[in-house]
């Protein structure tokens, strides 16, 4: 393991290029032996830091959660970040590009927990009678690494580039849907861009549910009552431009849409 030192050192890297939208350079180019239990510790790092803010932790979401993203970095695994209260946004709120970094837009399908799930020994089952249903996610992923530069533990150590959330209105029983086969298409200002399916995440969102609650079963804080958590992308990310418009209609599920401000006041 890297050391304490060091470990916050890269955390306030990565914490003051958020604060001061600045994008830094990968923090792999000069800690090249960077672990992925290194890169967890700084992530968790700057989570306390905000729950200590005043800050609560909302629930999480995945990445690297389709088999094509697993084969580019290499691993068998997908990774996760945490999600605080301030990240997220009201169905058909508008969102200033100013107050993001180098924001990109990825449709998901999100779980609202009604109650606790945690491993070791969770089943497809446990996991399934543990949400209270389903809903369309926009997600704003944002990265403090300049350029999306990014290796996996660049990535993991980033908060697995959370940005912003966007909740559609709509709660779907998990019961009334197959969830591989929920279909979506991504508009930006009316014309479509993207599209996907449910199964791109590990062949069954329900799946990314599982893998969760073992990786954050005891002693971590496992998924909660009430915790939002998310799928993982169902497509390729899209880069976001000022005054643009996107809306995800998911069959079965409903819609989301965000709105993005005209970047008036963003540093040249």
């Amino acid at each position: 393991m890297t050391s304490r030192p060091t470990v916050v050192e890269l955390a306030d890297r990565l914490w003051r290029a958020e604060v001061d939208r600045t994008p830094v350079e990968p923090i792999t180019e000069t800690r090249p032996n960077l672990t992925l239990a290194d890169a967890y510790a700084i992530q968790a790092y700057n989570v306390r830091r905000r729950v200590e803010a005043g800050r609560a932790i909302r629930g999480c979401r995945l990445g690297r959660t389709s088999q094509p993203r697993l084969d580019i970095f290499g691993v068998a695994e997908p990774d996760f970040g945490m999600l605080t209260d301030d990240m997220f946004v009201d169905d058909g709120d508008e969102v200033p590009v100013e107050s993001l970094l180098q924001p990109r837009i990825v449709a998901a399908i999100g779980f609202v927990m009604a109650h606790d799930l945690a491993g070791p020994g969770v089943t497809t089952t446990d996991a399934l009678t543990a949400v209270g249903g389903v809903l369309p996610v926009i997600e704003i992923v944002d990265s403090r690494i300049a350029d999306w530069r990014v290796q996996l533990a660049d990535t993991v150590a980033d908060n697995a580039s959370s940005g912003r959330v966007v909740l559609g209105t709509r709660v779907t029983p998990v019961p009334a849907v197959d969830l591989r086969l929920v279909g979506l298409l991504l508009y930006r200002n009316g014309a479509p861009v993207e599209s996907g399916a449910g199964a791109a995440a590990l062949g069954n969102p329900v799946r990314c549910l599982t893998w969760l609650a073992h990786r954050l079963g005891p002693p971590e804080r496992g998924l909660r009552r009430g915790d939002i958590v998310l799928s993982g992308p169902l497509h390729r990310l899209v880069p976001v431009r000022p005054n643009d418009v996107y809306e995800a209609q998911f069959a079965h599920l409903g819609t989301v849409t965000v709105r993005f401000g005209s970047g008036e006041g963003v540093a040249a």
